[in-house]
């Protein structure tokens, strides 16, 4: 009985010092151990929400790109992504921590848009097309990435050893500073334009009479793009636990399946970058944005308003996010075609104004979701009915200029 008491005893030890740690984690961002399941939530919202703002707000760092250069300012951008998330394993409060999120939000929008224009800008003219699929795939990649590092090193020593990591990308932005050499096509325009410059800033270049049109098109259907890779991606894995509860897995089995079907849509969303760039040779890039808009809306509306709701959904909703994925790499002709639409002086402002204004709208539509979610208690039609945007999308698309076989401008 003493060694059945002392286990006892032990456990009850263990349980108290867990119950102490939720409570310290609790109280290092303003939440008492009563409050924290129902303030979770709210938290969670604001500190996403800031997140995206300050993500939709990177389009300042175009302007700056297309007046000092490509590699300073995407080295600025890496920096600026690095230091605030380093910063908020430092946070105690909730508001802290979404200060933080929210600049980097800002460092880490603009990191595409600079990074698009570079590989357009530096590689040569026959290799700049898988430049593009190249680049996006690094995104999908990073996914795996951060699931074992959070694996390891999270799982040991916590979420701010986890923020702490994210230093790393400060040594990158050093490199890219003092090794990688600015694009001949940026050092050209400068020297050529650099008056014009002055007297008009790219901001306003992309909304005159030469590039109105292009500008408006291009933020549509990027905000297409981005309403339907959030509706699928926030949502896939409540959608997946939701499914494998229904099919008997216990709460650790249908995370761990959340976690494979996360895998399986990155895999086809890497495969769908890769594959994009010939297609869009081959065929143009109005026809191959219209492939994969239709093969979002498709995959979109089957998995969350159909195999959602099979008695036995699991196994046909994670083989469509596997084909969702595969669509989802429409991202990758964005980085192909944009740079393609406007010249040297404006494209990096171009590229960072047209991806910043459709995360504001995306942002907006996915909250709209989240409340149509609560409010229908069912997760599987208001995401299918994002598959609407796709459609917008498919009629904006012929108003977008075909740049196949042209060589990039000057």
């Amino acid at each position: 009985m003493g060694g059945l008491d002392a286990r006892r005893n032990g456990f009850v030890h263990l349980r108290a010092r867990a119950r102490a740690r939720a409570d310290r984690t609790a109280a290092a961002f303003g939440l008492c151990r009563d409050a924290r399941q129902r303030r979770v939530g709210l938290a969670g919202s604001i500190l996403f929400a800031l997140f995206l703002v300050g993500w939709g707000l990177s389009f300042i760092w175009g302007p700056l790109a297309d007046r000092f250069g490509r590699t300073k300012v995407l080295a600025a951008t890496i920096f600026t992504f690095a230091i605030f998330t380093g910063l908020a394993a430092t946070a105690h409060t909730v508001w802290e921590l979404g200060i933080y999120r929210f600049f980097a939000g800002v460092g880490i929008g603009g990191e595409w848009a600079l990074a698009g224009t570079y590989v357009a800008e530096a590689w040569p003219e026959d290799r700049r097309k898988m430049g593009a699929g190249y680049l996006q795939t690094g995104y999908y990649a990073g996914f795996f990435l951060a699931a074992a590092l959070n694996y390891t090193i999270g799982a040991a020593f916590g979420w701010r050893a986890m923020f702490l990591v994210g230093l790393f990308p400060v040594v990158i932005s050093i490199l890219v500073l003092l090794r990688v050499k600015e694009t001949d096509k940026w050092e050209c325009a400068d020297a050529t334009t650099g008056t014009k410059i002055k007297h008009e800033s790219s901001l306003k270049a992309i909304f005159n009479a030469q590039y109105r049109k292009r500008t408006i098109v291009a933020a549509v259907l990027l905000t297409v793009a981005i309403i339907g890779l959030w509706a699928g991606a926030v949502y896939e894995p409540s959608a997946v636990i939701q499914l494998a509860t229904k099919a008997g897995m216990g709460k650790v089995e249908a995370a761990r399946m959340a976690s494979i079907a996360t895998g399986l849509l990155s895999i086809g969303t890497i495969v769908g970058c890769l594959a994009l760039p010939p297609m869009a040779e081959r065929i143009g890039r109005r026809k191959t944005l219209a492939v994969y808009f239709v093969g979002m809306a498709a995959s979109i509306a089957l998995a969350f308003g159909w195999a959602f709701y099979l008695p036995n959904g699991l196994v046909p909703f994670i083989a469509l996010l596997v084909v969702l994925g595969f669509f989802g790499g429409n991202f990758a002709l964005f980085s192909l075609w944009l740079p393609e639409q406007f010249e040297t002086r404006v494209r990096a402002t171009a590229f960072a104004f047209c991806t910043s204004v459709g995360r504001f709208f995306g942002a907006i539509v996915n909250f709209d979701i989240g409340a149509i979610v609560l409010n229908m208690k069912t997760l599987g039609v208001p995401i299918a009915l994002t598959a609407i945007a796709f459609l917008i999308g498919l009629a904006v698309i012929p108003l977008a200029p075909e740049t196949e076989g042209q060589e990039l401008p000057s």
